[in-house]
């Protein structure tokens, strides 16, 4: 699923992202951890794995099939 990043705590590595249709879903520190990315900021766009209304995954997806940038 698509979603854009709404918040981003760099101390906690916590935050939360928007689904196009508004609903904001949080994620947490293992989230992020696993994602490989340093950074995040407000307005990124994203790929996001969900599980029971929270982001378990974030990944930003390359240009071009099978190019994931971790």
């Amino acid at each position: 699923m698509q979603a854009t990043v709404h918040r981003f705590h760099p101390d906690t590595l916590t935050g939360s992202v928007l689904r196009d249709d508004g609903v904001e879903l949080p994620f947490d520190a293992a989230a992020f951890t696993t994602s490989g990315l340093r950074l995040l900021r407000p307005g990124q766009r994203l790929t996001v794995d969900v599980a029971d209304g929270r982001v378990t995954a974030l990944r930003i997806v390359g240009v071009g099939g099978g190019q994931p940038i971790h």
